[in-house]
């Protein structure tokens, strides 16, 4: 079961809008809502060889009460990788988070 990461001193400010599909370098796969930033960020770490590989699955994804919440989660949570990143860092989810992701896929008709 997944800890809760600590949370920042000061929160971020992403609006997350797009579906991503990022394969790791073991070759499993999860799906993770991003945006155009977080989406450069892991294309950059595929270059690198930190992930083997990112797709956008679905673009503008509508500002539901869910992507609310997961938001709210990932500002207070995780700050976006700059370009200096050594390695990529996936965003943890508790199993009350994966529960609204995966109700965010479903809203938009995805995996």
């Amino acid at each position: 079961m997944a800890e809760e990461p600590a949370p920042l001193k000061e929160p971020g400010h992403e609006s997350l809008d797009m579906i991503e599909e990022i394969t790791r370098k073991d070759g499993s796969k999860y799906m993770e809502i991003g945006n155009m930033v977080h989406n450069g960020r892991a294309e950059f770490a595929a270059e690198k060889k930190f992930i083997k590989e990112v797709r956008i699955l679905k673009l503008n994804i509508p500002e539901s009460a869910n992507v609310i919440k997961y938001e709210d989660y990932i500002n207070h949570h995780f700050l976006m990788q700059g370009w200096d990143m050594d390695h990529w860092e996936e965003w943890i989810k508790t199993p009350e988070i994966q529960a609204v992701v995966d109700s965010i896929l479903r809203e938009n008709q995805v995996g």
